[in-house]
């Protein structure tokens, strides 16, 4: 899987809107700046996140975005599903729908069991977690191993 700029930007600016909690809106300029992200590309994303029901936004003088919901209530797999889709899609298709010849049968079930994997991480960490460095054990346990770290 390639995670992808609108993904982790979004995540970006998402943790800095958890870590201002309630105190106000805040525009995409702002966010942009603190997370280095092009606002303009970011207000595409905020769109996509405020259609996902993720970020409302406000307008007037106070105006700008707002987390629609709970911190907790929003998993890294919800944010990427809002901005770029599926976690796994082979040919802009999920894998389930994918049809092989009979000697290649074999890859959709690779393709589901990286579905699998991936859900088992992106399904877990919320955006409150993100934002307190608190992150699930099972997530933090995968990356204890000095392997994980290397590209191979």
């Amino acid at each position: 899987m390639r995670v992808s700029a609108k993904s982790d930007y979004a995540l970006r600016a998402l943790i800095e809107m958890t870590n201002r909690t309630a105190e106000r809106a805040v525009s995409a300029e702002e966010l942009g700046r603190a997370q280095e992200v092009p606002s303009g590309f970011l207000q595409a994303i905020l769109a996509d996140l405020r259609r996902a029901g993720i970020v409302r936004s406000q307008r007037g003088q106070s105006g700008g975005w707002r987390l629609a919901t709970e911190p907790t209530a929003v998993s890294v797999a919800d944010v990427i599903r809002a901005v770029d889709g599926p976690l796994v899609s082979v040919y802009d298709m999920r894998p389930e729908s994918v049809r092989y010849q009979a000697s290649a049968e074999v890859l959709q079930h690779v393709w589901i069991a990286a579905r699998v994997a991936l859900r088992e991480v992106f399904e877990e960490v919320t955006l409150a977690q993100l934002a307190s460095g608190d992150l699930p054990d099972a997530v933090t346990a995968r990356t204890a191993h000095e392997d994980a770290w290397q590209s191979h």
